[in-house]
C-alpha cells in the first residue's frame, strides 16, 4: 500500500486535513470545524482513517461526522468508475470492419468509418489527463457521462469555481476558427459543435439543479485537442474555447459554488441514475 501523507490546508473559512498519495493527488479530507470526513477513493478508506487517526483522538475504524456522510451510489450506478471514453469503445467495437476490409482500405488508402471515433477516444484520454491535474485543488471530475444509448457528456467538472460541461473535439495539426455560431477546421463548412455544447450544458443544469435543490451554474466547455492554431471571435461569451493545455487556468478559480454545494452536485452527478430521462 502507498502511504498517505496528511497535510493541513486553510482556505475560503475552511480549516481541513486532505490525505494524499506521494504525487500529491487528493484522495480524502477531514474538514476540523465539523468534524466530516469525505473520501473520494473508497479502495482507501481504511488507509485513510489510518493516516487521520492521529488526528481524531477517537479509533480510527470510526470516521466522525457532524452530519451523516453521503453514501456513494452502488457500483452498477456510479460514474466514478466511467473511464474517458467509454461510449465510444462502445461504438468503435460496433463499428470496426473485419480484417479483409482493414487490409483493403490499407491498400486503396482509405479511412474507415473506425477511425474517427478512435480520434475521438484519444483526444478524450488526452483531456482526461489534463483534468486530473486539476483535482489537486479540489475539482472533482466525471467521464462519459451517459444521456442516451447513443449520447453522453465527454467529461463534466465540478468544483468551487462552479461546473464545466466538456465537448472534446481532436482535430490534431488543424486550423480551428471558432465563431459565435460555427466552428471551422481548416476553413471548411460550418460545424455545429457549439450548438451542442449549448444544449449539453443545458441539460446538465437541469438534472443537477433537479437534484440538488439548489440553482447549479453550468458552463459550456469546448475543448480542441492538439490544433495548430485556435482563433475564437471576441463576441463568443457564453461558450469557452480552448485547448487542452487552456484548462490549466481553471485551476484558480473559486466563488461560484460552496464547498457543501460541491459536495451535493458531485453526489448527484455521478449517480447515473440521476440523468435518467434527461431529455
Amino acid at each position: 500500500m502507498t502511504e498517505l501523507r496528511v497535510s493541513k490546508w486553510r482556505r475560503h473559512g475552511l480549516d481541513r486535513l486532505y490525505v494524499n498519495t506521494p504525487d500529491g493527488t487528493a484522495v480524502a479530507w477531514f474538514d476540523q470545524t465539523t468534524g466530516h470526513i469525505e473520501v473520494m477513493d473508497e479502495a482507501l478508506r481504511q488507509p485513510v482513517l489510518d493516516a487521520l487517526a492521529p488526528y481524531l483522538n477517537r479509533p480510527a475504524t470510526l470516521p466522525v461526522a457532524a452530519e451523516p456522510m453521503r453514501l456513494p451510489p452502488p457500483p452498477e450506478h456510479d460514474l466514478v468508475l466511467r473511464r474517458p471514453g467509454d461510449a465510444l469503445r462502445d461504438k468503435i467495437k460496433e463499428v470496426s470492419p473485419s480484417l479483409l476490409e482493414r487490409s483493403l482500405a490499407w491498400i486503396l488508402r482509405r479511412p474507415n468509418e473506425a477511425d474517427s471515433w478512435k480520434a475521438g477516444l484519444r483526444g478524450e484520454r488526452i483531456v482526461s489527463r489534463e483534468l486530473a491535474r486539476l483535482t489537486r485543488n479540489g475539482w472533482r471530475t466525471l467521464h462519459s457521462v451517459p444521456l442516451s444509448p447513443t449520447w453522453d457528456i465527454d467529461h463534466l467538472l465540478v468544483g468551487f469555481g462552479g461546473v464545466f460541461s466538456i465537448n472534446t473535439k481532436n482535430h490534431r495539426n488543424k486550423s480551428i476558427w471558432v465563431g459565435d455560431h460555427a466552428v471551422r477546421i481548416d476553413h471548411g463548412k460550418g460545424r455545429p459543435y457549439l450548438r451542442s455544447s449549448r444544449r449539453e450544458a443545458a441539460i446538465v443544469k437541469s438534472v443537477l439543479e433537479r437534484g440538488c435543490g439548489f440553482p447549479v451554474p453550468v458552463n459550456p466547455l469546448l475543448v480542441f485537442v492538439r490544433p495548430l492554431d485556435l482563433t475564437v471571435v471576441p463576441s463568443l461569451r457564453d461558450v469557452r474555447a480552448l485547448d487542452e493545455q487552456g484548462l490549466a487556468a481553471l485551476t484558480s478559480l473559486t466563488g461560484v459554488l460552496r464547498p457543501d454545494q460541491v459536495e451535493a452536485v458531485y453526489a448527484v452527478a455521478r449517480d447515473q441514475r440521476s440523468w435518467a430521462g434527461a431529455f
